[in-house]
């Protein structure tokens, strides 16, 4: 397994975290490995392709890209010599019925908004501002480290963060606080969907999401946040790692404490000293361990996301007038959410997120055309609802809500390629239930009590992505993946220097 002085180190799965880690121990000196099932890298974190149109397959939004620059500066690179950013002001538009409005990352322009939308709520804003940057100066360091031992509560850093953490209050509580309007409680809580939660059951510590946005602003990639992936394995391959596409894992080697490496569906082995694992956790827990593996019944008592039904169309025209983002809140949007936590109802009254990205982006679709990229939060797949016979219908419907409550009134008209995912696809793709998000982030669903970092009965398996330590969405995939190779430098004693740009950040917090 070590090939002369170097530790070989297998990372499964090519997704954000994987490809986080394999960079990371490439860059420190161990020989990597990383094999993917598809042939092509980036997980949900991936491009789709259609009929000369590309679509970004998950993430949209990219928050905290002082997260990324971080993994790019510990390799000695420089993210924006990889990627093309564009910083998106305004970020989004929300809308309520007849009601918009516009979201900034500069603080003077969105104070100014919030109180144009709904006079007398700028006081509001500006004090939520504040509050809650002192409220992410102490929970973001808690982020970065793993919890796979009970000791991590007893660090400084954590001990101050408990009183956010420790509270029965919701995000949509917090808000309360600043707000009267339920709409621009809703403005400052739908972030609470990164998570695959409702606003009324999320954790007040997440109230730091929506604080993140509208501090540090969201950054589109031109050609799609699926560059990043692309980037990622470039580097990983400029750094030595080998990258093997197509070759999925038929099950994790291991002999007592101990994982030995992998083999693979088609039966050949591959030895390491250590493995990396960026399956998703209730699939790999559940499929990937063989002896070791843990009952599906198990597994589904575990509180889990929602998912999503997409829709991705090309169009013959560009809609020169619709924002890049655009968010469209169901009418009783609080219902909306019971139905989706309910796991069984399927709403037909909606919240749509859209991202029209060809009014930033020209490399997505062929001239004078465009691609939308249309999510529905939904029921996960737990109870088994029969997607097959009813997604085009529910298509439908969500196209013409949009083009009831849009400038797009021509829409189904205008589609000349169009590709459906719902849940049941997400599961078929080995997504447990389905649940695009992961584990829920219930509070006893965190830290310590979420799957570790590394994993718990094994002393060389780590664990990379959204059902780990620090949970879902984009930066703090990155993050899983930066302390899960932390963790095998750890362990095999090789020295690595850590790059710390979020300080800066949050000192100006």
């Amino acid at each position: 397994m070590t090939h002369g002085n170097r530790k070989h180190i297998l990372v499964v799965g090519a997704g954000p975290g994987g490809l986080t880690a394999g960079m990371l121990l490439a860059h420190r000196g161990f020989q990597v490995t990383l094999v993917e099932k598809n042939d092509h890298v980036g997980g949900r974190n991936s491009e789709l392709k259609l009929d000369g149109f590309s679509f970004d397959l998950g993430p949209t939004f990219l928050h905290q890209k002082f997260c990324l620059d971080e993994i790019y500066a510990e390799t000695g690179r420089r993210s924006d010599d990889h990627l093309d950013f564009v910083n998106l002001n305004p970020m989004t538009r929300l809308s309520w019925g007849g009601t918009s409005l516009h979201t900034y990352s500069d603080r003077a322009k969105m104070a100014d908004e919030v109180e144009r939308v709904f006079p007398d709520s700028r006081e509001g804003f500006q004090r939520y501002m504040t509050e809650q940057a002192g409220k992410f100066r102490a929970i973001y360091p808690c982020l970065q480290h793993s919890y796979h031992e009970l000791k991590s509560f007893l660090r400084p850093k954590l001990l101050k963060a408990l009183p956010h953490v420790l509270t029965t209050r919701s995000v949509h509580d917090v808000l309360g606080d600043y707000f009267k309007d339920e709409r621009l409680k809703l403005a400052f809580t739908f972030q609470a969907k990164y998570l695959g939660m409702s606003p009324w059951h999320c954790p007040a510590l997440f109230s730091i999401l929506s604080y993140t946005e509208y501090r540090y602003g969201v950054y589109h990639v031109q050609g799609g946040l699926n560059r990043i992936s692309h980037s990622m394995a470039d580097v990983f391959q400029e750094l030595g790692g080998e990258l093997r596409l197509g070759a999925p894992v038929r099950e994790i080697l291991h002999r007592g404490r101990e994982v030995e490496g992998v083999v693979l569906q088609n039966g050949e082995r591959i030895a390491a000293d250590a493995v990396v694992v960026n399956a998703d956790y209730g699939h790999a827990a559940t499929r990937l361990l063989g002896s070791r593996n843990v009952a599906e019944e198990t597994m589904r008592h575990k509180q889990f996301s929602c998912s999503t039904f997409m829709i991705y169309v090309g169009l013959d025209t560009i809609y020169p007038a619709e924002p890049h983002h655009h968010i469209l809140f169901a009418d009783d949007y609080k219902a909306n959410v019971a139905d989706i936590q309910s796991e069984r109802h399927v709403s037909d009254d909606m919240s749509i997120y859209i991202r029209n990205s060809s009014i930033t982006d020209p490399h997505v679709a062929p001239p004078g055309q465009s691609g939308l990229y249309i999510l529905v939060p939904t029921i996960n797949h737990r109870n088994g609802f029969d997607w097959e016979n009813h997604k085009e219908e529910y298509a439908d419907k969500i196209l013409a809500r949009i083009e009831q409550r849009t400038g797009m009134k021509d829409l189904r008209q205008r589609i000349v390629a169009k590709r459906i995912i719902s849940p049941a696809d997400w599961e078929s793709a080995s997504i447990f239930m389905g649940a695009t998000f992961n584990l829920a982030h219930t509070l006893t669903q965190m830290l310590y009590f979420r799957p570790h970092n590394r994993y718990a009965g094994f002393d060389n398996c780590y664990l990379v992505g959204g059902g780990t330590h620090p949970g879902s969405g984009l930066p703090t995939i990155y993050e899983s993946g930066r302390i899960s190779a932390n963790l095998v430098c750890d362990r095999f004693q090789v020295p690595y220097q850590p790059v710390d740009l979020a300080s800066e950040y949050l000192r100006e917090a």
